[in-house]
């Protein structure tokens, strides 16, 4: 592969086969953070960029500002970089220090909010900041990643197709829920291609997305405290909430029987599907996306003092018990 940008070097059809995660189904785990800028973010924000461009809402002006977690506000750079626009990331106390690091290495400004909204979360903060930047500065673009129409558009085009193009037949495809952009992009795709797969959304306890009872989260990348205008929750066929420690949990066990270091939403999506697996018929063939890998998370999901800080040392103890259990 030879690209001009590095924005275009995206992968789109690497699956690891997790033999014996699921006894008498088939698993794999499609690896979207293997692109130069880590994540499956890149695809959305290449697609929203281009997007704005196409339609001219980008028009004149060179400044883009967007509300993130990391991972979009890291793809984002890395575009605005390569296109010769400013970026403008909004993020908060949850984004891990190499994700910010990353974005102020690739050119943005970075801005992080620290009150939390009525929910509990940030995410009404960090739109609050925006609409009051778009304010003083007309000329400032919000591609909206929770509202845009490109964002699930494009997963429906790429991360969608690709899985039926290189697994086929699937019976249960597992998505962790953030913007919803890839889940909803994913739910079109499959509804008119593969109208009998089943598709769970994974969500992590507290967010009010599928309206669970909205509390504090310390893992970027899943769940809001705001549901997403792009989200239709009666479009998936079952949502399994997954708590923080749960997720932790299958982090540090995939790096440990896999070789593989995940981030958070990928330990969520695998704690829903082990937590599903009795109920998944003998023989099925299961999908699910794992969105990042965990180097960017060193410091905090693979950090015992951060772990043990946040959580309190329950999730280490039952680490160990579960890694005695597994193993038997």
């Amino acid at each position: 592969m030879i690209i001009q940008h590095a924005h275009q070097g995206v992968t789109d059809d690497v699956f690891l086969r997790l033999d014996g995660f699921l006894p008498g189904s088939e698993v794999f785990l499609k690896l979207e953070g293997l692109n130069p800028a880590g994540s499956i973010k890149l695809k959305a924000a290449v697609g929203m960029v281009e997007d704005a461009e196409r339609d001219g809402t980008l028009g004149s002006t060179r400044r883009l500002i967007e509300s993130s977690s990391g991972s979009l506000g890291i793809a984002l750079a890395m575009v605005a970089a390569g296109k010769g626009y400013s970026f403008t990331c909004v993020t908060d106390p949850n984004v891990s220090p190499q994700s910010l690091a990353t974005m102020r290495a690739l050119g943005a400004e970075v801005v992080q909010v620290d009150e939390r909204d009525a929910n509990g979360g940030f995410l009404g903060t960090r739109i609050a900041y925006i609409h009051k930047r778009l304010d003083e500065d007309p000329g400032l673009v919000w591609l909206n990643q929770y509202a845009n129409p490109a964002n699930p558009a494009t997963h429906a085009r790429t991360t969608a197709a690709s899985i039926l193009r290189s697994i086929g037949r699937v019976d249960q495809l597992f998505v962790g829920a953030g913007t919803t952009g890839t889940l909803m992009g994913c739910v079109s795709h499959f509804r008119a291609h593969s109208p009998r797969t089943k598709i769970v959304a994974v969500d992590a306890e507290g967010s009010v997305t599928f309206g669970d009872r909205p509390r504090p989260r310390h893992i970027p990348g899943i769940g809001t405290s705001r549901r997403p205008e792009l989200c239709v929750p009666e479009a998936v066929d079952e949502v399994i909430h997954v708590a923080e420690p749960d997720a932790i949990r299958m982090c540090r066990r995939i790096a440990r029987e896999r070789g593989l270091l995940t981030g958070g939403s990928t330990g969520s999506v695998l704690a829903a599907l082990d937590r599903a697996g009795p109920f998944i018929p003998s023989g099925s063939c299961v999908v699910a996306l794992s969105p990042d890998m965990g180097e960017r998370y060193l410091q905090t999901i693979y950090h015992d003092e951060w772990v043990d800080r946040t959580f309190g040392d329950q999730v280490l103890e039952r680490r160990d018990v579960s890694c005695l259990h597994l193993s038997v």
